[in-house]
């Protein structure tokens, strides 16, 4: 399999109240891999924490001083040639100056059913 004939499984962290804001940028972004359905994601409430450094802006929180919130775990499926506009999109729309993004390889469960 090439990079740009396989699958990405991509997780997202971000501020709850953005998630619709984010789900349709990523899903004007990608061309869906279920066949005949779109805006396919998953996500659940996690907690994060982070320390902004030196020169950091942060959306949230003080230089120095460790922030704990609650924060959305987004996860969606897509297909390899749309990886660079996903990640774009993701960073546009994304409050954050640094988004948590991260990008596993993936294989769908309908590809090794052969459906």
């Amino acid at each position: 399999m090439s990079p740009d004939t396989g699958y990405y499984k991509v997780v997202v962290f971000l501020p709850p109240e953005d998630r619709e804001k984010i789900m349709e940028a990523v899903n004007g972004a990608m061309e869906p891999i279920y066949p005949h359905y779109d805006m396919v994601f998953s996500y659940q409430m996690v907690t994060g924490c982070w320390r902004p450094l030196e020169g950091a802006d942060p959306y949230q929180g003080e230089l120095g001083k460790v922030e704990v919130a609650d924060e959305l775990r987004m996860e969606f499926a897509i297909k390899a040639p749309d990886l660079r506009r996903v990640i774009d999109a993701i960073i546009a729309a994304h409050p954050y100056e640094e988004p948590g993004i991260d990008v596993y390889p993936f294989t769908p469960g309908r590809e090794l059913a052969g459906l």
